[in-house]
């Protein structure tokens, strides 16, 4: 049976079989046979990803372009989206690399001195299938309880046993995420400082404009790199960056880390940081429902501070990975390994986005002490 979830007393009821979404109608299916009915905006047509919730209150033209999304249906639980409108600035990629984006209120008239894109044009420009008129606050509540899942959203079609056959024949399908959004030649940013190799599993460009604001000079290096190619550029240090997806379905990106081990000073980000942490003997798991928003809290172990942190994973590093790191951060709301560093190697790893884009600044400290690791290494 195929239902909607009940919610303030409002009973199931059920999509029947064959139906046809209709002039600006779309559906959201969820593996488990629950189903949202709303509005399409976007491409008319049908997208299927694993379905995750992101509860950032601002970003969403970073939320959607950000690399680590790729295959991926994002919901916002912020009810109102699009109200500042779209720019050419703030994009973490060239392009959205979003699956599908469910909301509850899509603005048609945003108001912003910077906007230069209406939403329904950068959806409809950008080919995103998308739903709104959605009640987040139930899918919310639902992926929190039930964890993340797959699903599909259709604007084209509502027939429910042909959208759930097609649900699971996306499922089942291989996809490479890193190979699909990391570049495919090195790239360079020229820079008076420090010599940097970034590893890109798919960077967001927001890392590479903080590295570069500190005067960095950055070889940024398909995934795929070997240990001699980053080590060709003659960087001071080398960085681990984000992108989407398990860690352990790149076993080469971590066998190359591996063979880095010591060479270079190393900072891991988010994928980067798990990679790092398998490479050093460690092991991860799927969290539940994942981390993905501009306000989970960490606690710095050396200090005792909590920083307010941006964060996109959903995955995460067992805390017994390595008998030579100390942990410095973890989630407050859940305990997970936020990041560690090594203590005898020049390695510092982050689980969160000391980027911040979007969301609080916090900890832009990150970089200046990896810097700090490469410096004292060079001396």
């Amino acid at each position: 049976m195929i239902y909607c979830p009940e919610v303030q007393g409002i009973p199931k009821k059920e999509i029947p079989s064959g139906s046809d979404t209709g002039m600006d109608k779309a559906v959201l299916l969820l593996e488990d046979g629950t189903f949202f009915a709303g509005s399409a905006f976007g491409r008319t047509g049908t997208s299927a990803g694993e379905v995750v919730f992101n509860t950032a209150m601002t970003g969403y033209q970073e939320t959607l372009t950000d690399p680590s999304y790729n295959g991926q249906i994002v919901a916002m639980t912020y009810p109102l989206i699009g109200n500042y409108g779209f720019n050419g600035d703030d994009v973490e990629s060239a392009r959205p690399r979003v699956e599908g984006f469910v909301v509850k209120e899509l603005c048609d008239g945003p108001s912003n001195w910077r906007s230069t894109t209406r939403p329904a044009d950068y959806f409809r420009n950008h080919g995103i299938v998308g739903i709104r008129g959605v009640d987040t606050r139930a899918l919310t509540q639902h992926l929190r309880s039930f964890g993340s899942m797959f699903g599909i959203i259709s604007s084209e079609r509502g027939d429910a046993d042909a959208l759930m056959r097609e649900m699971h024949a996306a499922k089942a399908r291989k996809r490479d995420l890193v190979a699909e959004v990391c570049t495919k030649e090195p790239r360079f940013v020229a820079g008076p400082g420090k010599r940097l190799a970034v590893l890109d599993f798919g960077v967001k460009e927001s890392i590479l404009r903080r590295l570069s604001a500190r005067g960095c000079a950055l070889s940024v290096l398909p995934a795929f790199s070997s240990p001699e190619e980053v080590l060709a550029c003659e960087p001071d240090g080398i960085v681990l960056s984000n992108g989407p997806g398990d860690p352990r379905d790149i076993p080469s990106c971590t066998a190359t880390v591996r063979a880095l081990l010591g060479t270079r000073p190393i900072l891991g980000i988010c994928l980067g940081h798990q990679i790092l942490g398998l490479a050093l003997g460690g092991e991860t798991y799927k969290l539940p429902f994942g981390h993905h928003g501009g306000n989970h809290p960490v606690k710095n172990l050396i200090t005792g501070r909590c920083a307010v942190t941006s964060q996109n994973h959903n995955y995460a590093l067992r805390p017994d990975f390595c008998g030579d790191a100390a942990i410095t951060h973890v989630n407050v709301n859940d305990g997970t390994v936020e990041g560690f560093r090594h203590t005898s190697l020049p390695i510092l790893s982050v689980q969160f986005h000391p980027e911040a884009a979007p969301g609080p600044q916090d900890s832009a400290s990150v970089f200046d002490d990896f810097l700090s690791l490469v410096e004292n290494a060079h001396a």
